[in-house]
């Protein structure tokens, strides 16, 4: 059920409008995420800039929707995990990655350090150990790579805990629950 109200447009002011305007430029739609954090220009706002930030950054697209759909498994987020199935298959992720992401895991070595780095973020709330930076450095990945895998991890956890809170109704096909396998 959804507990805080979407703003619909026609009920946005201007400043919300042109950041609608900008988010179906680049989704096709707005969803229903981004409608309700407009109770809050400022926090839309931030959300739009992050994520634009974000996709600057030089981590792969791929990578970034398996961290994603990862993080949003751990933290529960069933829309946000739905967002991100829809996301991964425009990312060109198969079914497979897309569950192994989901699962923290992948057969890719450099891959699936990444993600086990993750999931020690999130077990540790970032309190990782200077060996569990260094692994990922001896895996290949940069500092440059290490930072925006720590900003992705507080990026999608704040959409995780917001949709959660919020209720958020689910405007993207519905991800299925994980099998035990």
């Amino acid at each position: 059920m959804q507990r805080i109200k979407a703003i619909e447009a026609d009920q946005a002011n201007c400043q919300v409008k042109e950041l609608y305007q900008g988010v179906e430029n680049n989704l096709g739609m707005v969803p229903n995420m981004i409608k309700t954090m407009a109770n809050s220009p400022a926090v839309v706002s931030a959300y739009i800039s992050f994520r634009g930030f974000m996709d600057k950054g030089v981590l792969p697209v791929a990578l970034k929707e398996q961290i994603s759909l990862y993080v949003s498994e751990s933290n529960g987020c069933s829309y946000c995990i739905s967002v991100h199935c829809a996301l991964s298959k425009t990312a060109g992720l198969r079914d497979e990655e897309v569950r192994d992401g989901r699962k923290g895991q992948s057969p890719d070595v450099k891959t699936n350090t990444a993600l086990k780095f993750v999931g020690r973020i999130l077990e540790t709330r970032g309190a990782v150990t200077t060996e569990e930076v260094t692994a990922m450095t001896k895996a290949g990945y940069t500092d440059e790579e290490i930072t925006e895998i720590i900003a992705l991890v507080v990026f999608v956890t704040f959409s995780n805990y917001f949709n959660n809170v919020t209720g958020t109704l689910n405007d993207f096909p519905k991800a299925a629950a994980l099998s035990a396998n």
